[in-house]
């Protein structure tokens, strides 16, 4: 693999006591969007404050190209940064917002003006470009800023909460618009959201912090699909998280014992015979019905008997594309155990069906395969 573009090497940010950033090291390749997902707190916006140059890391290098840019300030380095308020200029126009950094570097005027209309071009926003900000939809607002932001042709874009301005429905339609514009540039990106759908659209890779450190890296469907703790788990969509004990430890596949029934892992795990753990299981990987499964439906005969409990249906929520249940588990545990065993399972509506079975205060079952499910050790 090529060397990094960006390294991040055991940076550390600490005001006072607090460790705002904790030792992260990163790697991340030309090209690549890179998206830093947390919730408030984490230390996201804090780490690319010190890649901007308006923080300087208590110890640690930050490389780019090659060449460490710490003691760099901000005008110094060729890194832009565009602000969750997009900080546009109310009393210039749109083209006049876009040339505004190109102005202040002393860039000739014929060179300016096609740079402009380049920019103006790659947003989309041509006939727009006389109008001031104010006379603008959010989500212009917003290429405007991504096409200031661009204009100097910055190494490295830095994009702080980039759709967090945006209403819901027009975040949704923005978010593959702004992918296309930043690859058409080929410039490298890296992001910061709380929000994890727009990490998954937005990133080529993902990293999950908390605490000021980063958990987990890869690609989205990665940390999706095999979270390597709790945390990232729960973080990442919705997940259930049945507490066990590993019984069986074999070295293509383990059996978990919870107070909700036999879990079957049709793979190894880095695990001991009576070590706690957490199976965590998708709730669109689970199969629900009044009847119980044939022995046929299941993924492997060796799972007949596991990965199948009863329960009765508390909440049904109809949101259109799927449905939501929460089904109150059977519980062989004590009290506490038994009020935790919530399972929520999610069924797309791809067909209309009879569903009058799956109604509130029906008991059904609910069954999964065993290459669906996680094994968390931490």
């Amino acid at each position: 693999m090529e060397k990094p573009f960006l390294q991040i090497k055991q940076v550390i940010k600490q005001f006072g006591d607090v460790f705002a950033v904790d030792d992260v090291s990163l790697d991340i390749q030309q090209g690549e969007i890179f998206a830093l997902l947390g919730s408030s707190g984490c230390g996201k916006s804090t780490l690319l404050r010190m890649l901007a140059g308006f923080e300087k890391p208590t110890s640690g290098q930050i490389l780019l190209g090659g060449k460490d840019i710490v003691g760099l300030a901000p005008y110094e380095r060729p890194i832009n940064m565009m602000f969750q308020s997009y900080a546009l200029f109310p009393h210039l126009n749109v083209w006049e917002n876009i040339a505004f950094g190109l102005k202040r570097d002393g860039m000739p005027r014929p060179q300016m003006e096609e740079r402009v209309e380049q920019m103006l071009d790659l947003v989309q926003l041509k006939a727009y470009a006389k109008r001031k900000p104010h006379q603008l939809s959010g989500g212009q607002q917003q290429r405007v800023a991504l096409a200031r932001s661009l204009a100097k042709r910055p190494q490295l874009l830095l994009l702080d909460e980039p759709l967090g301005a945006l209403d819901a429905k027009l975040r949704q339609r923005t978010q593959l618009e702004l992918v296309d514009i930043i690859q058409q540039v080929g410039v490298t990106c890296v992001m910061v959201t709380h929000d994890q759908e727009e990490a998954m659209v937005m990133a080529t890779r993902i990293g999950v912090m908390s605490a000021g450190k980063i958990l987990q890296i890869g690609e989205p469907a990665e940390v999706y699909e095999t979270p390597n703790c709790r945390f990232v788990a729960d973080f990442i969509g919705s997940v259930n998280l049945l507490n066990g004990k590993i019984t069986v430890d074999a070295a293509d596949h383990v059996v978990i014992e919870s107070p909700e029934c036999r879990h079957y892992v049709n793979h190894g795990i880095t695990g001991t015979l009576g070590m706690k753990v957490a199976v965590a299981v998708r709730p669109e990987k689970i199969s629900l019905r009044a009847t119980p499964p044939l022995d046929s439906e299941r993924e492997s005969l060796h799972e007949v008997g596991y990965n199948i409990t009863q329960g009765v249906i508390r909440e049904v929520a109809y949101l259109g594309n799927l449905t939501s249940y929460h089904i109150q588990l059977d519980s062989t545990g004590d009290a506490d155990d038994r009020m935790e065993a919530l399972l929520k399972v999610t069924h797309t509506n791809a067909a209309r069906h009879d569903a009058s079975h799956l109604v509130r205060g029906n008991r059904v079952y609910v069954w999964w395969c065993g290459s669906d499910v996680v094994v968390l050790t931490r």
